[in-house]
């Protein structure tokens, strides 16, 4: 890498936490990408890009297809979409302290792209890992395994109430990629978590599927 002998560097996780002896062997994995920096709190230079490799989980498989999902009790299925949508940032803005924002966009310019739905809030943002977590299909919020770390750490469900804006306004709460295929043909995600300087993005595409 060509680093002089005198030269101090760290080695640290996407989430910026640096690699030591003791914490090797639980961060260091098969296709984790890592940075070589000269301090953790180092400003990337550019932007940085990985590959994201999995496998569908298999309810992908075994419950492709359902038609209640969207059609559920004979509703209109759009809002049931934009509901999974919503839902990611009712989850992210669950514990603000201060003002909670969230904002629904229907972009129609031409000029600008092709048209969009996008949902835009100040939660706490994911970290890459979270955000990687995210992709997996049929990977529940509510039914992630112990080694995973969930896209809401932390998240508590409310209390049963009527659907509001405290409440999980999703139904299913595994559609998230599901509602974005139903909407249209890609997503794009782009958080930063608040106890981070860098921004994380992530686009799904059928295109490349």
């Amino acid at each position: 890498f060509g680093i002089a002998t005198d030269e101090n560097f760290v080695i640290t996780t996407t989430s910026r936490k640096e690699i030591t002896e003791d914490n090797f062997s639980e961060l260091v994995q098969d296709g984790v990408t890592l940075y070589l920096l000269q301090s953790v709190d180092q400003e990337l230079l550019s932007a940085t890009k990985e590959r994201i490799d999995f496998l569908p989980h298999y309810d992908t498989l075994v419950k492709s297809g359902m038609y209640e999902y969207y059609a559920s009790e004979g509703q209109n299925p759009l809002p049931f979409a934009l509901a999974e949508l919503v839902d990611n940032s009712l989850s992210a803005t669950s514990r603000n302290t201060g003002i909670r924002s969230i904002e629904i966009k229907l972009l129609f310019d031409d000029s600008q792209g092709k048209p969009a739905v996008a949902v835009l809030d100040n939660g706490r943002g994911m970290t890459s890992k979270q955000l990687k977590n995210w992709a997996v299909y049929r990977l529940s919020k509510f039914i992630r395994q112990d080694d995973f770390e969930s896209d809401h750490s932390g998240y508590v469900r409310p209390l049963p109430v009527p659907r509001s804006l405290n409440s999980d306004i999703s139904y299913f709460g595994v559609g998230g990629k599901q509602a974005v295929f139903f909407v249209g043909q890609s997503a794009r995600m782009i958080s930063k978590p608040a106890e981070s300087q860098d921004v994380h993005e992530l686009v799904l595409s059928k295109e490349d599927f």
